[in-house]
C-alpha cells in the first residue's frame, strides 16, 4: 500500500469527493427500480452498495439481476453488501465485506477482476493491514450489529489521518448531511450515503441534491491549501 511523499509541483486542487450510495434492504426490487435510476441521474454517484434481505440464493440472485441493469448502464459500480459467493454468479462488480477476517476470506473470489471493499476496522492497524491485503477502499464510520457507531469526530480524525497517509481511497460514512460536509472537510475520497438519504421526508431526490450540495459549498468553503491533497506523509 503506497503512502503520500513529498512532490515537487504544488498538488492540483483535490477531486470533490464522489457518492457511494447504500440502499435500503431489498425485498422487492421493482420498488427501489421506481427511484433508483432517477437518483443515478441526479448525482454523481460512483457506486452502489446493494443491501439484501435474507433470502435463498437463486432469489438473491435474482434481485440483483433485477436492479444491475439501472444501477452499471449508468456507469456506476454495483457491490453486494456481502453475498460474496453470488458476486460473479449475479454480474455485480465486487461486494463490501465488514471485519479483517470476513474480508480476507472473500479475497481469492473476489480477486483480481473484482472490488473488495472492507469496514469494520476497530484500529488503524486493522485499517493498514486490509490496505496491506489489497483492498480497494476502506470504509470508516458504519454502524456496527448493535447499531453504535463513533462519533462524528473520531471519524472525521480517522479520515484525516488516511488521507495524509495513504493514497488508497477512503470511505466516509455518512448518516446526516452535517457528516457529509465534516468528512468532506477531513478528506474522505468517497461519501457513503446511509439510511437518511430514503428516510428524510424531503424524498430522496431532494435529500441527494442535498447531500451533493453540502460537498460542494463545504469545499468551496475551505482554504485552497486545504483543497489540495496533502504533499507530505510517512511510512
Amino acid at each position: 500500500m503506497a503512502s503520500k511523499h513529498s512532490a515537487s509541483k504544488p498538488a492540483p486542487p483535490r477531486p470533490l469527493p464522489r457518492l457511494y450510495l447504500a440502499t435500503p434492504p431489498v425485498d422487492n426490487p421493482q420498488a427501489l427500480l421506481g427511484t433508483l435510476p432517477e437518483l443515478l441521474k441526479e448525482a454523481d454517484i460512483a457506486a452502489v452498495l446493494l443491501r439484501l434481505k435474507p433470502s435463498d440464493p437463486r432469489t438473491l440472485i435474482s434481485r440483483i439481476k433485477a436492479l444491475a441493469p439501472a444501477i452499471q448502464d449508468k456507469g456506476a459500480a454495483l457491490l453486494l453488501d456481502g453475498h460474496v459467493d453470488l458476486a460473479a454468479r449475479a454480474g455485480a462488480d465486487g461486494a463490501h465485506l465488514s471485519g479483517l477476517d470476513a474480508f480476507e476470506e472473500a479475497l481469492p473470489t473476489l480477486k483480481p477482476d473484482r472490488i473488495a471493499g472492507v469496514g469494520g476496522l476497530a484500529t488503524r492497524h486493522d485499517a493498514m493491514t486490509a490496505g496491506e491485503l489489497g483492498a480497494d477502499y476502506v470504509l470508516f464510520g458504519e454502524p456496527d450489529e448493535k447499531g453504535q457507531r463513533p462519533s462524528m469526530q473520531a471519524i472525521c480524525d480517522r479520515l484525516q489521518w488516511w488521507d495524509e497517509v495513504f493514497e488508497l481511497p477512503s470511505v466516509g460514512f455518512a448518516d446526516t448531511l452535517e457528516e457529509v460536509g465534516a468528512f468532506t472537510t477531513a478528506g474522505a475520497d468517497f461519501i457513503l450515503a446511509g439510511d437518511f438519504i430514503w428516510t428524510a421526508s424531503e424524498g430522496p431526490a431532494a435529500t441527494l441534491r442535498a447531500t451533493m450540495e453540502a460537498i460542494s459549498k463545504t469545499r468551496a468553503a475551505m482554504p485552497a491549501n486545504a483543497q489540495a491533497p496533502q504533499d507530505q506523509g510517512r511510512e
